[in-house]
């Protein structure tokens, strides 16, 4: 059996379909409130910063694959993320499950280098510091031999569905509500996203890689890396309109931080939207030649697809 801890988010979701697809029916959902994604699929309520709950989650899988998010706040990550990455380790150490955990580039550096799977991480605020304290405990177990894992990680999203991030809110949401477009400090730097379905696709086909263990693995993005007037330039072609945008500066978003929690909890990621924000996935594109890599236009393609038949 192979389990998805936070299974009923955009990647877990996606991940639960391409398992069913391509490599098992038995899959056990995980999440505080557990819906099936497939009609096979076994649900398991849990809230896992309780130890045992995490414990009994896990029990009887071969592998597990940790997908949890929790709300932008820096107070909650700080509370609950160490604690269910520390019970979600000791529950596959106990019953000899293999783990994937699903990251994201918050403790890398911002300032504009190329990120590797071997960049040094150099978090700048209170989120990035959690989320390179959890990579360091499964980074610590990997190096001890004592739990057999794989770090999968990803850089910013944008896809379809329920896909939360900051391109698909100043972008496509405003897009879907016929409203001028917002950029981040900076039209003019390169970017890597990725699409979720890929990030998706590549952590079931890592999972299913004996050989991938005991790494840490980019997930693959289109290598085109757009700067935000490129990628806007080329969604007026998609939608068949000129789409105008403004760039917000970063006083904008200082002033917004004060009347809007979320938009405080977003000033630790700006400095991104500064520099060139490039993602190396050359190890995986060398490891996986066959994996088929999602581009940019065929993902704007396929959200415009999905707006128009959620109008009628």
């Amino acid at each position: 059996m192979q389990t998805i801890l936070g299974a009923n988010g955009q990647i877990g979701e996606e991940l639960a379909r391409e398992l069913k697809r391509n490599f098992t029916s038995d899959i056990r959902i995980v999440s505080r409130t557990a819906k099936k994604v497939n009609e096979t699929d076994q649900v398991f309520a849990a809230d896992l910063t309780d130890r045992q709950q995490a414990i009994e989650a896990v029990k009887g899988s071969e592998i597990a694959y940790f997908t949890l998010g929790l709300p932008i706040s820096s107070e909650l990550w700080e509370e609950q993320f160490p604690l269910i990455t520390k019970n979600v380790i000791d529950a596959c150490k106990i019953h000899g499950t293999k783990l994937v955990f699903f990251d994201n580039t918050y403790m890398y550096p911002q300032d504009g280098r190329p990120l590797t799977e071997s960049t040094v991480f150099a978090p700048v605020g209170r989120k990035g510091k959690v989320r390179k304290k959890m990579a360091e405990m499964v980074l610590k177990e990997m190096q001890s031999g004592e739990l057999e894992a794989v770090i999968c990680r990803a850089p910013e999203f944008y896809g379809p569905g329920k896909t939360q991030s900051i391109t698909n809110t100043l972008i496509f949401d405003n897009i879907k509500e016929d409203k001028k477009l917002k950029v981040p400090l900076r039209a003019d730097r390169k970017r890597s996203l990725i699409w979720t379905p890929d990030a998706s696709r590549a952590t079931a086909l890592i999972g299913n890689t004996p050989d991938a263990f005991g790494q840490t693995w980019h997930l693959p993005v289109d290598q085109n890396h757009p700067t935000y007037s490129q990628f806007i330039a080329l969604a007026s072609e998609i939608y068949g309109k000129k789409l105008t945008y403004s760039v917000v500066p970063k006083l904008a978003f200082k002033a917004g931080a004060w009347f809007n929690n979320r938009v405080k909890e977003l000033q630790e990621l700006l400095p991104r939207y500064e520099h060139d924000n490039i993602f190396d996935d050359s190890k995986f594109r060398n490891r996986f030649p066959d994996f088929e890599v999602t581009t940019y236009r065929k993902g704007m393609e396929q959200i415009r697809k999905e707006q128009l038949s959620a109008q009628k």
